[in-house]
């Protein structure tokens, strides 16, 4: 399985959500607390192609996006085999 990181903020409900997703398919996932530690932010939105909202979602090299693209990579059918690739 690809290694899966996400940026997060504590206050944030989509942060909540996409890890409530990828922890109910067991999906192992490092957590990147940009309001813990602010100094990891600029790397956030270089990663992201200038995305400056939490969260952030990352399989492997592949910036997928947010909560709203995670869920909707699971929709398709399409986040087991992101992940497993």
């Amino acid at each position: 399985m690809k290694q899966v990181e996400i940026y997060t903020s504590p206050l944030c409900g989509f942060c909540h959500a996409a890890k409530r997703l990828l922890k109910q398919k067991d999906v192992n996932f490092q957590e990147i607390d940009v309001f813990a530690d602010p100094s990891r932010k600029p790397e956030m939105i270089q990663r992201a192609n200038g995305g400056r909202t939490v969260p952030q979602i990352f399989v492997g090299d592949v910036h997928v996006g947010g909560c709203d693209e995670l869920h909707a990579l699971e929709r398709a059918g399409k986040l087991d085999a992101m992940l497993a690739a």
